[in-house]
């Protein structure tokens, strides 16, 4: 038994409050179970009922056993003063508030009703490997699946929001230096994200703004931030921009000592740092009204056609410095693009909504549902549970979601599929 449940039967009135009486035999009639708290206090505040003959308007506290009180220090806590009913499972002792003044107590055990019990403990007592409902994931309806996650995508983008709300803040409310610092980070993936994004907040995006008419310029400003100018090379190219960015460094005072130096580590070659980093160049070089256009269009082909960018010519032959080959395209992968639209324009388009007071869920939930979603382990498995579920974008972010918030945090009661599994409706 978990507190939580004893939380999920109140809240949702899951038991017979009919028959519903204190353990002094007042009957108790239910006229607003309360606001759930999720923070310390009692765990309702605000609930309305009648015990007795009399209307109490309070807060309820819900233990698995009334000792609890006691073994949580209520009784000499003022915040539990309030207190109009205690919630238990299990009845061991009487209660009492701190001026000695008896609480009245609901025992729930007899009145929840055995198949509610029985759906809870197979739900979480299960021998089950990866998520509690994984015998029973694909018996859902498409419909309660569907709606919960577009519900576990938007709550996605809110978390992100508040990432780009504190770059906001530093940034002193320049949207296009977020954008620059979010492509930054996206462009590292995973293994140089962080490292790509110190870059770019070493550097005031009005610096790069006086730089972007020189491609040249724009690479030495990236790499030589990054640390990749700092070694020694008889490559030409190299110590040409080894140079400008010396020139550019005295210029504009640029400091670098706390950025993280790129690792080349079992990367792809089209994954290498210096060559990433000259395709940020090349998307930021003679390039204006970049963010007005990813922030509005809503055509999906036109976002994509921002980031059709050439590199210079150097890098059509040059996976790194001194190390010619044949001459090849380097512009950015239909599937690279596509996660610069999930992990960075699309949030930072829910972000910038939500900064102007516009209400852009559905809008970019049509969006994110023309990409392709994503493929990866997790997904693989929600595959094997329910066939054809990743087959967009915004699935396989919120499938992402739904896995590192609720399942594997055991947040079952919490999440609209467990509610359904609960009610035995799945």
């Amino acid at each position: 038994m978990r507190e939580e449940f004893l939380h999920h039967i109140w809240k949702l009135k899951k038991f017979d409050f009919i028959r519903a009486e204190t353990t002094a035999g007042d009957p108790i009639l239910f006229i607003d179970p309360g606001r759930h708290n999720l923070d310390s206090g009692p765990d309702f505040f605000n609930a309305r009922l009648r015990i007795g003959d009399q209307l109490w308007a309070g807060n309820v506290e819900i233990h698995l056993k009334a000792s609890d009180w006691y073994f949580h220090g209520h009784e000499t806590d003022e915040n539990y003063d309030n207190v109009i009913l205690h919630v238990v499972w299990e009845d061991d002792v009487e209660i009492f508030r701190k001026d000695n003044t008896p609480v009245p107590s609901l025992v729930l055990k007899k009145l929840v009703d055995p198949s509610l019990l029985k759906n809870f403990q197979q739900l979480f007592t299960g021998n089950f490997t990866w998520i509690n409902c994984e015998h029973h994931f694909g018996e859902f309806s498409d419909f309660d699946v569907h709606n919960w996650l577009e519900r576990m995508y938007i709550e996605r983008l809110e978390e992100r929001s508040l990432l780009i709300e504190e770059m906001l803040k530093e940034s002193e409310n320049d949207w296009e230096a977020v954008l620059f610092r979010l492509l930054a980070k996206a462009f590292g993936l995973k293994v140089n994200g962080d490292a790509f994004l110190s870059m770019a907040n070493s550097i005031n995006f009005k610096t790069l703004l006086k730089c972007r008419n020189k491609a040249e310029d724009v690479e030495a400003l990236f790499l030589g931030q990054s640390g990749l100018l700092d070694s020694e090379n008889e490559d030409l190219y190299f110590n040409e921009l080894k140079k400008r960015y010396a020139y550019l460094k005295h210029k504009f005072s640029l400091q670098n000592d706390y950025v993280i130096k790129p690792k080349y580590f079992r990367l792809r070659p089209d994954n290498f740092p210096n060559l990433r980093l000259a395709q940020l160049a090349g998307l930021y070089s003679g390039n204006s009204g970049m963010f007005q256009l990813l922030m509005h269009s809503g055509v999906i082909a036109e976002i994509r056609d921002v980031f059709d960018v050439e590199v210079t010519d150097y890098w059509k032959t040059h996976y790194n410095f001194g190390r010619p080959h044949k001459v090849r395209k380097k512009k950015l992968s239909k599937d690279f693009i596509d996660l610069l639209l999930i992990n960075c324009i699309i949030p930072l388009r829910f972000a910038y909504g939500k900064y102007k007071g516009d209400f852009l869920e559905e809008e970019l939930l049509e969006l994110i549902a023309q990409i392709s979603g994503e493929k990866n382990s997790v997904m693989e498995k929600f595959e094997v549970l329910r066939p054809g579920l990743a087959r967009n974008a915004l699935n396989t972010q919120a499938l992402l979601q739904l896995k590192s918030t609720y399942c594997d945090k055991n947040r079952c009661l919490y999440c609209s599929l467990g509610h359904k599994f609960l009610q035995g409706s799945a």
